[in-house]
């Protein structure tokens, strides 16, 4: 039988978070992810993982205070599910997953979605998998589709206007991030030392505000990348695939 743990105020300094786990040039990103962890408890934030080294677990919390331009009312809302390597096909996926629907259902929630792409993608979950407990596409933007496995009759969440739109007024190579994701501080270094060093023009634009989050100009859980003022991906990026970008 599987053994799984909740991160809480108690154990979360002791416990590893998954996604960088055992690379040290994540760590000062591991720390502000654990930071942000602590901040969103007090929101129902849930964070569950298998216990064991590996990357495998599942974080969601309430739709109204969760970081990403989806609004709705009574649902949750799964940031990331995430099993890799070689637990990959033995059921924890399914079980991550029923633990966040009963959770839902527990808490009186109307539904529980989440973002998918309609191709692969790293940090979003797999249509397929969600589709087949149920979850169905109830908003769209290009690739990305919010999906909900709603319980009742209630209206169903949406992506915020804001992430329609998908442009911004700076021309810029403009980079939205938050410490949502562990990777994001030591990229987010690396690209600022690159973009000086070779005079090249790079905004960043921290989200670190629900009300930001909510209106983000376009899709994103973590990063998102805008050049001449549209949206080009929600890639985390390295020096390199800056470079090869802007060529």
């Amino acid at each position: 039988m599987n053994e799984y743990i909740n991160l809480d105020n108690d154990n979360i300094d002791s416990e590893h978070i998954c996604c960088a786990i055992g690379d040290p040039k994540h760590q000062a990103g591991v720390d502000k992810k654990k930071e942000w962890i602590k901040s969103k408890l007090k929101d129902g934030h849930i964070f569950r993982k298998l216990n064991a080294r590996g990357k495998i677990f599942i974080e969601y919390e309430p739709i109204e205070t969760a970081w990403a331009p989806v609004i709705g009312k009574n649902y949750m809302y799964i940031y990331c599910l995430w099993v890799a390597g070689s637990f990959k096909g033995k059921g924890i996926g399914r079980e991550l997953l029923e633990y966040a629907i009963n959770d839902a259902k527990n808490k009186k929630m109307d539904g529980i979605c989440t973002v998918v792409t309609t191709k692969k993608k790293p940090f979003l979950g797999e249509k397929k998998f969600f589709e087949h407990f149920g979850f169905k596409i109830v908003d769209q933007i290009g690739e990305y589709e919010l999906l909900a496995l709603q319980f009742n009759t209630s209206s169903p969440p949406n992506f915020s206007k804001n992430a329609h739109s998908m442009q911004i007024d700076s021309k810029d190579f403009t980079i939205y991030y938050a410490n949502e994701c562990p990777y994001v501080e030591y990229e987010v270094n690396e690209l600022s030392d690159y973009a000086k060093n070779n005079n090249i023009k790079l905004n960043f634009i921290k989200i670190d505000s629900l009300e930001k989050a909510k209106n983000a100009p376009c899709f994103m859980n973590n990063w998102a990348n805008f050049y001449k003022g549209k949206f080009i991906s929600s890639t985390i990026l390295n020096a390199n695939a800056l470079q090869k970008l802007l060529k």
